[in-house]
């Protein structure tokens, strides 16, 4: 008998009991606590602070993001990719976002977005699948670590709520963030961009119950019930989720495409106050080695757009004080345009916190670009201090210990 998608919440049991599905039929399947205090569940922790990561897959352009216009020197690298005084929208005396940030341009000007300069680490490496692995693991260049810094995260603070159906994390994107990955197994979810989360198992989910209590006098088998029980919880996720995003009205319009549809999706889940602490949205394309200026325009366009829609319908249901929302891409690009129209992969770019509750709006050191043809930018901010800022001021847990290594805080909060 199959018994893959069978309830293991205690709020599950009693839908299911309330439609005639009785208790008893699970009780060999589910965890005992569950069937002892099914008439317990606690709510939901509200008020959690929520972070939710944006990955600017391939390798976001950083110079043609916060433009140094003033520079000579990026003039004489890109000099037809290069954006001018007249194009760019001012940051400071020196800076500029690309016409495309108009919507981060507004917010860094509310005082609800921060950008951290020239973020890398040392001993680059430009492959996409290694640099991904070092970001997503928080490992140095030169070590490999089987979890990652959000699991890592999950294994410390024991983030779901007692008797929570939720999941502790939720990702929208193609593949389970390698930052997920914790020592110990967690309760996390994935949605598949584009697609609905359910797979409408009710009747079946019904017919394995009622074979389930047929043979409730098997012997039980403790590796089979964990996976029994897992499985169950995701099926219960999946559900709990979908139900919230069909029903979900947010506060504004969101923008057409998948990246904000994602972004749409978890301002509903937020907005239903399930005790999930961290999402996880991608938005790809950035890998611009050819015919660069106008992909990049398009993917900037999308990005400054969702995040805007975003933090917007935040702040109108009153949940922008709960949420930091930072971006983080493998990579940046050569500071030099290649024979393409192109940059090929590069070291260090400048990555955006958001919120109610960012301090000041530059941080960190802008990058040299007096350099050789072809030569990398040297970072000035290692990303991993970033991170410890965000796990010790945000999530308010022990970044050295989840970390593994004691990194600088910076100023974006307080």
């Amino acid at each position: 008998m199959s018994s893959l998608l069978l309830p293991s919440t205690r709020r599950e049991f009693l839908r299911l009991s309330s439609k005639g599905v009785g208790l008893l039929a699970f009780s060999r399947f589910a965890p005992q606590f569950l069937v002892q205090t099914s008439l317990a569940a606690p709510k939901p922790e509200k008020d959690r602070r929520i972070l939710v990561l944006v990955q600017l897959a391939g390798g976001n352009d950083g110079l043609n993001t916060v433009v140094p216009f003033t520079d000579p020197a990026y003039h004489s690298l890109r000099p037809t990719l290069a954006l001018g005084q007249k194009e760019v929208l001012p940051l400071n005396d020196n800076l500029g976002f690309h016409p495309a940030c108009a919507p981060l341009h507004a917010l860094l000007n509310e005082g609800h977005l921060g950008i951290v300069q020239n973020v890398g680490y040392p001993n680059p490496n430009r492959s996409h699948f290694r640099s991904t692995e070092i970001w997503e693991t928080a490992s140095a260049a030169d070590e490999t670590s089987s979890s990652g810094w959000i699991g890592r995260y999950l294994d410390n603070a024991c983030a779901g709520a007692p008797g929570s159906d939720a999941p502790e994390a939720v990702h929208i994107s193609a593949e389970v963030p390698q930052s997920f990955g914790g020592v110990h197994p967690h309760n996390t979810y994935g949605l598949s961009l584009g697609t609905r989360a359910g797979r409408n198992d009710s009747a079946l989910l019904e017919r394995l119950a009622a074979q389930g209590a047929a043979t409730g006098s098997e012997k039980s088998d403790t590796n089979h019930d964990f996976l029994r029980a897992t499985l169950m919880d995701s099926l219960v996720s999946e559900k709990k989720i979908q139900r919230i995003i069909d029903t979900n009205k947010p506060e504004t319009t969101y923008p057409g495409g998948q990246f904000a549809q994602a972004l749409r999706n978890v301002g509903g889940l937020i907005a239903a106050g399930l005790s999930t602490r961290v999402y996880f949205v991608s938005l790809g394309g950035f890998d611009t080695h050819a015919n660069q200026a106008g992909a990049h325009t398009a993917l900037l366009r999308q990005l400054s757009e969702g995040l805007a829609a975003f933090q917007k319908d935040l702040t109108a249901r009153g949940l922008d004080d709960q949420v930091l929302t930072m971006t983080f891409s493998e990579f940046g690009r050569r500071p030099n345009e290649n024979q393409s129209g192109g940059t090929d992969h590069g070291t260090a770019a400048p990555l955006f916190v958001m919120g109610r509750q960012i301090h000041g709006p530059i941080h960190g050191t802008a990058p040299s670009l007096v350099l050789e043809k072809n030569a990398d930018l040297a970072y000035s901010t290692d990303f991993r201090s970033v991170y410890a800022t965000v796990l010790d001021r945000w999530l308010e847990c022990p970044a050295d210990t989840i970390l593994g290594t004691k990194q600088d805080r910076l100023g974006f909060l307080g």
